[in-house]
């Protein structure tokens, strides 16, 4: 077996080769051509594992990496970087440094999806970009009548069937130029909306409504879209030793800098699942509206701005209880799950 480090960019990676008892082998820098990586690994001990960072374009790598017969070790690059504790910075030097970081078995691995889960992500996620995209054209609608006083046509929501038909009524009051961007603007606003439906209507085929699904649609706030989100986002719920390490990870728990009997509280760290973090807020604003329903579905409890947290939490219970009855423990009772909720 061999040590193997990919320090991986956008149109070549340098890769590093390194023994057991961490004598260089080679180093090669390889063009991102499909196939080079592959052959590359070839030619190393069948097995070995190889160190990349999670990178833009890490999934061809792994697929790669594991097509050649070796073993994938996806890093969290912000931690390896910290570890090796390099004050100067180059590809080799990155490269040899995560070779060492495996050798000494300290190498900060994260979870590789597997390459189906990788591929049905994107049906969701683009979704949201496109949803994305039609809340800015909308708020630039809704600006742009602001500008010229028409902006009060005493309906909740400007883009429905009533809304709408006003809308297009305004649209004519405003000077032609502004009114021709405007209408544009709709008439973009209305494809994205036809683009988000078969979206949705892909994702209703595609997932069936297995038990996963089915015990998140229990979760206040959650419908189908948001129950494929977390589904798909989390994967194997298992990998998560608690509940807080579910939460951390979907980025619903705040930094705490607690020093002098004083806990300051700050925001969530940027490397989080932000798709996770997006459903679980989206969740937590459905029960904002509806607060008179979700209040029986959390038992009564009122809403706090740890909602979003409570819900992911609530996500990883029923793994949390098998483990506790497989060590012959008591399961936590829901007031105690609340509590540890709403610390942070």
């Amino acid at each position: 077996m061999e040590y193997i480090a990919f320090d991986a960019h956008k149109h070549y990676t340098l890769a590093s080769v390194a023994t057991l008892d961490g004598q260089l082998v080679r180093e090669e820098r390889i063009e991102h051509d499909r196939g080079a990586l592959r052959g590359f690994l070839e030619r190393c001990e069948r097995g070995s594992p190889v160190a990349v960072e999670t990178i833009g374009n890490w999934y061809w790598i792994v697929d790669e990496i594991e097509a050649a017969g070796c073993l994938p070790r996806l890093v969290h690059a912000r931690k390896a970087k910290l570890m090796m504790g390099e004050i100067n910075k180059t590809d080799r030097l990155d490269a040899r440094g995560l070779n060492r970081l495996q050798r000494n078995g300290t190498l900060p691995t994260v979870w590789i999806p597997p390459g189906e889960l990788r591929d049905q992500r994107d049906l969701p996620r683009t979704r949201m970009v496109f949803v994305r995209q039609r809340t800015q054209l909308k708020n630039r609608i809704h600006a742009t009548l602001a500008k010229y006083a028409l902006h009060d046509l005493e309906v909740s929501d400007l883009f429905g069937v009533r809304g709408r038909a006003l809308l297009r009524e305004r649209l004519e009051l405003l000077p032609p130029h502004t009114a021709y961007a405007s209408q544009q603007l709709l008439g973009q606003v209305e494809e994205l909306g036809r683009q988000v439906r078969a979206f949705e209507q892909r994702i209703q085929a595609t997932f069936q409504p297995t038990p996963a699904v089915q015990r998140l649609l229990t979760l206040p706030g959650v419908g189908l879209t948001l129950a494929v989100v977390i589904a798909l986002e989390v994967g194997e719920v298992a990998r998560f030793a608690s509940a807080e390490k579910l939460a951390a990870y979907a980025g619903t728990t705040p930094r705490v800098h607690a020093s002098g009997g004083k806990t300051p509280f700050g925001p969530s760290r940027p490397d989080v699942n932000r798709y996770l973090k997006w459903a679980f807020v989206e969740a937590a604003n459905a029960i904002c509206l509806h607060r008179g329903r979700a209040a029986r579905k959390l038992d009564d409890v009122p809403f706090e701005p740890w909602l979003a947290k409570r819900i992911s939490l609530d996500v990883v219970q029923p793994v949390q209880h098998d483990r506790f009855r497989r060590r012959g423990r008591s399961v936590p009772s829901s007031s105690t799950r609340a509590g540890s909720a709403g610390a942070t």
